[in-house]
């Protein structure tokens, strides 16, 4: 029984060949998996600028929640200052209701600290509305919820600088192009300014 093999010249033949498909599996595997990576990137920064400005929604609630309570402690001290109570509530109002871009909710959140601001300026009057003790819970519970709003600012708005930045990068704003990825919009607020009373130990 003979036996039958290949020639040398076959192997290399094949050889040449499987390494022309293993280098081109290569060329479009790898750019592949490269703008799958891209992608995947773009999907966790749009999701992350979406959770962080549900934790600003949140504080800016919690906000919303103290101020009838601040105005209307205010009131029992201050009754005829009836123009910066109307001016804190509406601007309340507006504030609640508004629910566009972020531009344009800071622009409406700036009105109402700016209103904020001119009642704590009426506050300042009235020695004995800066020792009630209601008042002084208040004063405190807006103070920690300021700092916590801008807290959640800065965080939300490192996220909208990390996205913007991928959106705007070669060659990722292809992808983004490609699938709809936007720009985000910063959130600019300003700080009611409010600080609680220092605590003085006996």
């Amino acid at each position: 029984m003979t036996n039958f093999q290949l020639p040398m010249g076959h192997w290399k033949y094949k050889d040449s060949y499987m390494e022309l498909i293993l280098i081109a599996a290569a060329a479009i595997l790898l750019p592949l998996f490269g703008l799958i990576g891209m992608y995947n990137s773009l999907v966790k920064l749009r999701q992350q600028c979406r959770e962080s400005w549900s934790s600003i929604d949140t504080e800016l609630k919690r906000r919303y929640d103290l101020i009838p309570n601040l105005v209307e402690t205010v009131k029992g001290y201050a009754a005829h200052e009836r123009s910066v109570l109307q001016s804190v509530t509406e601007a309340r109002s507006k504030a609640l209701a508004s629910t566009g871009t972020p531009v344009s909710q800071a622009a409406d959140e700036n009105i109402l600290v700016g209103a904020v601001r001119q009642l704590l300026g009426v506050v300042e009057h009235y020695p004995e509305l800066k020792a009630n003790q209601n008042f002084l819970k208040l004063q405190s519970q807006l103070s920690n919820t300021e700092d916590r709003i801008q807290a959640a600012r800065r965080f939300y708005n490192a996220n909208v600088r990390d996205m913007n930045t991928k959106v705007e990068s070669f060659p990722s704003n292809i992808i983004a192009g490609i699938f709809g990825f936007r720009k985000e919009e910063f959130f600019e607020i300003e700080d009611v300014g409010m600080r609680a009373p220092p605590v003085v130990n006996p």
